[in-house]
């Protein structure tokens, strides 16, 4: 048992005794830069994160409360252009430090597709961790390709609300890293605000009529502001082929770099891998 400093006890107040254990986060403590346009992520993430816990196979490990997920907001123009993208590097620096160095994260994720393409995927890592050097770090377009990878993905159709611009500009990451974009497709919606309010029903149709293509392996539908996690895994019923959201490859990717490897209720054939 822990005793508390004595010194300038007030004698009429009765001290109690207590007792400290490790907190949250004793199997893992991982931090999310989030958009400060952004009204999704953390909703997906906490339903992933309830999720795994709930799950069999962790639940016979682990106690609610081994993984810690940390929040910093990041400044962004809400208009989504490739200048207004690439000021957030000049934020990252004060968002990753928002994130309590103190609490010695495991990974450290920037939640943004279109910023962390246009900034630079090595950029993104660098400044986070310039302030949380033990901290592995990712972002939804490099835990993409790692999705990707993992399922043996080379065809793949995408799926953005991105103007054309930007839009291209990811297509263009993804080919670059070997993945060919066989089909590309927008909602041409530029402003971040409103993209989370594209709703759910919309992005199953698209999904659906973009990935009855035999030639596409799998469709990726990128944006954290996008509510994709709930129709996952009914579009993958349907289409037989793997989906992927930038929430969901960003939270599989962040956990797996936190050695976890449990998987997720419906979070899609990403979470068996």
């Amino acid at each position: 048992m822990n005793k508390p400093v004595t010194d300038n006890i007030n004698p009429k107040l009765d001290m109690m005794p207590y007792e400290f254990d490790a907190g949250y986060g004793t199997l893992a403590k991982m931090g999310l830069i989030v958009l400060q346009s952004d009204q999704t992520i953390e909703h997906e993430f906490s339903i992933i994160l309830q999720s795994l816990d709930n799950s069999q196979d962790f639940a016979q490990k682990f106690t609610g409360g081994a993984i810690a997920l940390y929040h910093s907001r990041i400044a962004n123009f809400d208009d989504v252009t490739p200048e207004n993208l690439k000021t957030m590097e000049q934020q990252m620096p004060i968002a990753a430090a928002l994130l309590n160095r103190d609490f010695d994260y495991d990974v450290v994720g920037y939640a943004c597709t279109s910023g962390a393409t246009m900034i630079g995927e090595e950029k993104i890592e660098k400044i986070i961790q310039q302030f949380h050097p033990k901290a592995k770090a990712t972002n939804p377009i490099t835990a993409c390709k790692a999705a990707l990878a993992a399922l043996n993905v080379k065809n793949m159709a995408l799926l953005t609300p991105y103007p054309p611009e930007v839009t291209l500009a990811m297509q263009e990451n993804l080919q670059n890293a070997g993945f060919c974009t066989k089909s590309v497709h927008s909602f041409y919606q530029a402003k971040d605000s409103l993209v989370a309010r594209i709703t759910s029903e919309s992005i199953l149709k698209a999904i659906l009529q973009i990935g009855e293509n035999d030639a596409i392996d799998a469709v990726f539908v990128s944006c954290t502001s996008l509510r994709v996690l709930k129709i996952i895994a009914e579009a993958e019923d349907i289409l037989n082929k793997p989906v992927l959201s930038s929430n969901q490859v960003m939270a599989w990717h962040m956990l797996r770099l936190a050695n976890i490897k449990a998987s997720v209720q419906k979070g899609g054939m990403l979470f068996q891998r």
